[in-house]
């Protein structure tokens, strides 16, 4: 059954990131259909399959990521410059395999972030 999961990793830290709200879209064409957001755990991952089954189909989607507030609170007591270099991190893919997992981790640091797709 097919699937899509992410990890969010601090690099800068070298620990999960815990706490941060992730919203999940459909794309098709110019709309962006919200289906729903989730929150990652104490060790960076959501605590289900972000979507499963007959919710994830062929076609493109966006995880938006709001980091904003994690690396806001992973700064306490440090002064940081506002507007943060990163707040919300949009990711868009395709998903061609509705049956294969996607893996899409963020891997984050407060100037930078990658991604890839993992199984």
């Amino acid at each position: 059954m097919g699937r899509l999961t992410t990890h969010v990793l601090d690099t800068a830290q070298g620990r999960p990131g815990k706490g941060i709200r992730i919203e999940v879209f459909r794309l098709e064409g110019e709309q962006r259909i919200r289906l729903k957001e989730v929150v990652t755990n104490d060790d960076g991952r959501c605590d289900a399959p972000i979507l499963e089954g007959e919710g994830f189909a062929v076609g493109q989607y966006e995880l938006v990521f709001h980091a904003g507030d994690y690396l806001r609170a992973q700064a306490q007591g440090v002064e940081a410059e506002e507007p943060r270099f990163l707040d919300v991190i949009p990711l868009r893919f395709g998903v061609a395999d509705a049956g294969a997992h996607y893996h899409v981790p963020l891997l984050l640091s407060p100037y930078g972030y990658s991604t890839y797709r993992g199984s």
